[in-house]
């Protein structure tokens, strides 16, 4: 078998993403409320479907 070389954006695209979005949820529920109440929970619920989409997907 060969294993294909992966750049590092390829690598930490998704990492990165959903590092960021855990961010920009975490300040949204330290600014205020209403809309940044539901800007965070969008956010960070995301982080969480992604994780439990993973875990949940049968592995190959």
């Amino acid at each position: 078998m060969t294993a294909s070389r992966k750049g590092l954006w390829q690598i930490f695209r998704a990492p990165l993403l959903l590092a960021m979005l855990s961010s920009v949820g975490l300040i949204a529920a330290l600014i205020g409320d209403g809309v940044f109440d539901l800007l965070s929970w969008l956010t960070l619920g995301s982080t969480l479907a992604v994780i439990i989409w993973y875990w949940a997907k049968p592995s190959v």
